[in-house]
């Protein structure tokens, strides 16, 4: 079967995305620098797949190291791009390093891929690109709008360097997957988000929080235009997410694209408030979750969710679990970490 290299592998979506490509049986390479997650994930990997992937701690930013690595793995017919940072609120405050990060290494993969004859390219995107959209849901043809933070931007850029270099690279494809708010964790409860340090996202603030490692959950704003005044997103189980990486790769590996550079909105169609999801995890685990409201976070949108028609169809690909099952898997999860460090 084919070989597969996954940048981030370790991280969150990387590390779903890696169990679902050795199910269905392809040979994973992870690369990551481990900045922002653990080792001991190769481990959670293992016990659900039964294999163990070769890794190598690598910073995808320093180009000769990433040159060594395909030399040393020849043959690698997909990238999957995840290695990126990813916290709204941080790239606001350190944008050189948001810069760094996720543009010289997209720039080091797309420079190093002829060289060693690597045609297909998956990238991480986020529905960030859209801002805050004039139309509900968003589809793929909706307007690219000025970034509301460097995260947002860097992806905007991101997807523009992809573009440029594959139409001027005849022999190369590309597959951009704009995700909309991955949550949840692998029902074995084995892998899961466990971000280095406070957690940006919100999932693993309430679960942290429910389970008495944090006080207590900020919202950050009640006074947007929201049936309850909080943000509202499109929540989506990462293992779904991470399902429709296999899609996109066994598509270009199959010659099934229709362009050289296809776009897809990754996303349940569905859109719900913070305050919604935090009802909602209290009512399923019957675990209560103390919240505070306190002010906006610059960089965020007030209200997006997906239309998913088009990879849908096109993909063959829907989001399945429902967000009571998602919600569930998160806080399985966080209880078989706190088993963990109880033993440990």
């Amino acid at each position: 079967m084919a070989k597969i290299l996954v940048t981030g592998g370790t991280g969150y979506i990387g590390s779903h995305t890696v169990v679902e490509l050795q199910k269905v049986g392809f040979e994973v390479i992870i690369v990551d620098n481990l900045s922002n997650s653990s080792i001991d994930v190769l481990s959670g990997i293992e016990k659900i797949t039964g294999i163990r992937p070769a890794f190598e701690n690598i910073d995808c930013v320093d180009y000769v190291s990433m040159d060594r690595m395909f030399e040393k793995h020849n043959n690698i017919e997909a990238i999957i791009h995840f290695a990126a940072s990813k916290a709204v609120g941080e790239s606001v405050e350190k944008p050189l390093l948001y810069y760094r990060n996720n543009l010289v290494s997209l720039i080091n993969l797309l420079q190093l891929m002829p060289i060693h004859k690597v045609k297909n390219i998956v990238f991480s995107s986020s529905c960030t690109v859209y801002g805050q959209p004039d139309i509900l849901p968003v589809t793929e043809d909706a307007p690219i709008k000025p970034a509301l933070s460097p995260y947002g931007n860097t992806k905007q850029i991101g997807e523009e360097i992809i573009r440029d270099t594959i139409y001027a690279n005849p022999c190369y494809q590309s597959v951009i997957l704009r995700y909309f708010n991955p949550i949840g964790a692998h029902s074995s409860a084995e892998i899961g988000e466990l971000p280095n340090g406070v957690p940006n996202n919100l999932l693993p603030f309430v679960t942290q929080t429910a389970i008495g490692l944090r006080k207590q959950l900020q919202v950050f704003g009640n006074d947007y235009n929201t049936p309850d005044g909080s943000c509202v997103r499109d929540y989506i189980h990462v293992v779904d997410l991470a399902k429709a990486h296999v899609v996109a790769v066994e598509r270009m590996l199959k010659n099934e694209t229709k362009k050289r550079v296809e776009t897809f909105n990754l996303g349940t169609g569905r859109g719900l408030s913070v305050l919604e999801i935090i009802e909602t995890f209290e009512k399923v685990t019957g675990v209560s979750v103390p919240y505070k409201i306190v002010g906006r976070r610059e960089g965020d949108i007030e209200k997006v969710w997906a239309d998913p028609t088009y990879a849908n169809g096109e993909l063959g690909w829907t989001a399945k679990e429902t967000v009571e099952e998602t919600l569930r898997s998160a806080w399985a999860w966080e209880q078989n970490l706190e088993k963990r460090n109880i033993q440990e």
